[in-house]
């Protein structure tokens, strides 16, 4: 971070300094939200979450060198700045430093696909920048900025995840980032008991509108009936597979253990290879593909870059372990994700009289769609040609039911010991295996204890 006097802070919060005035022309070069990460000379923000306070620990923060707190009311007679809500103080604070920089800023949301995107746009963009990424999971209002405050004048770019699970949420951390472009990767049903329906999820994905300049580019999947339809003031950019009339696509697909295809782009094919199988992740690709020529980045330097994209943590990794082959993808699930996960299953082919073998648990957050939506599931992995489903959770019951009706024999439970032993009973040598699940059934304790305790 770029150092800011306390007076700057003070504007960008519309904060009042309650005491501590002799520091007034002090230059702060961090921002801290945790007193366990306090840095020296940084300022403390005082966050009030569900389980803690943090104006509990101005104290503390002050004593381990924090040189000014951002407070909701004055503690004792430490240095305060004094806000309305220290959550929207930390929003402010981060665009007000962001507006500090001129560069490319590509904002992604969407139901399913964006942590993929983000480093697929990373590697896009880093083709021709120095370019910043959101880190981890740090893509909400927490999150969000403390990745905006990273930023330096080195950086000639970034991309930020933004993640959502209720309206308004969007709205502020765009409102926060400024992006320069914009991608929507889909609109599926992930929040939907928040949300209320598609037509709602794609409102709350369009508030990425908000904190972007009328003349920043918006990029959509075609594909995607809900995005296809959308008509809106300011220029658009699509890409698809699907959709012919896509301004970036994929033509000429071939999947072995990578995708090869070619981009169509103005009338011309490049031809382009990624360490990853399915459409969804070539429809990443060509959301990332758009970003970089956007921001003015050489098709052929973009589409090297994409080659050296791999899956990170538990999404679709695909390794062996033991005498199976294992795609691991339990980070998070809607029912596009897992159809998406079915694909690749289906496109790998078992050796040595192996199966294909999916192991399915709960969806979360689908509110009163949960049971169609998971019986749904059920019909995808007919589909998808799985000869083996074993389901886990009190929703996954109607994945194995509806693949019953379908004459794929299903089973299913809601204890995890009992599954563990299922499996450990049933899998074959030459499997190979989707473990598949939202991230709160935590499908990662069960491949643990079959295969040995091992890092995502």
């Amino acid at each position: 971070m770029e150092c800011m006097t306390i007076e700057e802070i003070i504007k960008a919060v519309s904060g009042k300094m309650t005491d501590g005035k002799a520091i007034f022309e002090k230059e702060i070069c961090a921002v801290c939200t945790d007193t366990r990460k306090i840095e020296p000379g940084c300022i403390f923000i005082a966050i009030k979450g569900e389980k803690f306070d943090g104006h509990d620990f101005v104290k503390d923060a002050i004593e381990k060198g924090a040189v000014a707190a951002i407070t909701e009311a004055q503690i004792g007679k430490f240095p305060c700045i004094s806000v309305s809500s220290t959550r929207k103080a930390l929003l402010d604070l981060a665009r007000a430093y962001r507006l500090k920089f001129k560069l490319h800023l590509v904002g992604v949301t969407g139901s399913v696909g964006k942590t993929t995107t983000k480093e697929m746009v990373y590697l896009a963009l880093s083709s021709k920048y120095k370019t910043l990424k959101t880190e981890g999971n740090l893509n909400n209002e927490i999150g969000l900025p403390q990745n905006l405050f990273k930023l330096d004048s080195s950086y000639g770019a970034a991309v930020l995840e933004m993640g959502m699970s209720h309206f308004g949420e969007i709205h502020r951390l765009s409102s926060a980032a400024q992006p320069t472009a914009g991608i929507i990767t889909n609109i599926g049903f992930s929040h939907i008991e928040n949300l209320g329906s598609r037509e709602g999820i794609l409102k709350a994905k369009l508030e990425i509108l908000d904190g972007m300049n009328p003349s920043a580019p918006l990029i959509i999947n075609a594909d995607d009936d809900m995005l296809s339809a959308l008509t809106l003031d300011r220029e658009t950019i699509t890409f698809g597979i699907e959709n012919k009339h896509s301004e970036v696509r994929a033509e000429n697909i071939n999947f072995s253990e990578t995708s090869s295809f070619d981009i169509i782009y103005k009338g011309r094919a490049y031809p382009a290879v990624l360490n990853c199988i399915g459409k969804h992740n070539i429809l990443n690709a060509l959301a990332a593909f758009a970003a970089g020529v956007v921001c003015g980045a050489e098709p052929e330097e973009i589409i090297k870059k994409l080659s050296e994209y791999s899956p990170i943590g538990m999404r679709q990794k695909i390794e062996k372990r033991g005498q199976q082959t294992l795609i691991i993808d339990c980070y998070n699930a809607s029912p596009d994700s897992m159809k998406a996960s079915l694909s690749v299953l289906s496109k790998l082919t078992p050796e040595n009289g192996g199966r294909r073998v999916a192991v399915l648990a709960d969806m979360l957050e689908l509110g009163d769609m949960a049971p169609m939506l998971h019986a749904k599931v059920g019909e995808m992995a007919v589909e998808a040609g799985v000869e083996k489903l074993i389901c886990y959770g009190e929703n996954a019951k109607y994945i194995a039911a509806r693949a019953d009706e379908l004459g794929l024999h299903s089973g299913s439970t809601t204890d995890k010991g009992m599954l563990i032993e299922y499996l450990k009973a049933s899998l074959k040598p030459g499997d190979i295996v989707l473990f598949k699940g939202s991230r709160g059934m935590k499908l990662e304790e069960v491949i643990n204890e079959l295969y040995g305790q091992e890092s995502f």
